[in-house]
């Protein structure tokens, strides 16, 4: 569950990233092409196998939004029970479930595309995508809280 907590961070913060690294207002269509260009760059894709691979990509993290939507809002409500917290739990679980669920169809679907180590290489280097994003943002972040004291 903290995996998928730290994924939905990641997807999160992204908009909050960029703009501090660039100091300029997020564009999802620069960060979209950023995240591209690093993949099919990592995973040495060529035109055909991204005109595959980043359409499946583009789809699935489209239904996985809607996902984190109310996996978010189940999150922010604080139970009034137990009753209540034990249903938040479960209803957590079974949308960290279906976010699993969506990925392994996408990644089937790829795999049929593109072999396999390219479809490895390319998700792999999407994570490192992400994460390279959040350290930017991060350290943004500690350098304002630094100058501020």
């Amino acid at each position: 569950m903290k995996k998928y907590a730290l994924i939905l961070s990641i997807l999160l913060l992204f908009p909050l990233c960029l703009s501090a690294q660039e100091r300029q207002k997020f564009s999802p269509e620069k960060f979209e092409a950023d995240m591209q260009e690093f993949i099919t760059r990592e995973a040495a894709l060529d035109q055909k196998e991204a005109a595959k691979f980043f359409p499946l990509l583009n789809e699935m993290h489209q239904k996985q939004r809607a996902l984190f939507g109310q996996i978010r809002k189940a999150s922010k409500d604080k139970p009034a029970d137990n009753k209540a917290a034990a249903q938040a739990i479960k209803q957590c679980d079974k949308l960290n479930i279906e976010l699993k669920q969506i990925e392994q169809q996408y990644h089937e679907k790829m795999l049929k595309e593109l072999p396999a180590q390219k479809v490895y290489s390319a998700i792999n280097a999407e994570g490192r995508f992400h994460r390279k994003m959040m350290s930017g943002w991060h350290n943004f972040r500690n350098k304002q809280r630094d100058k501020r004291h």
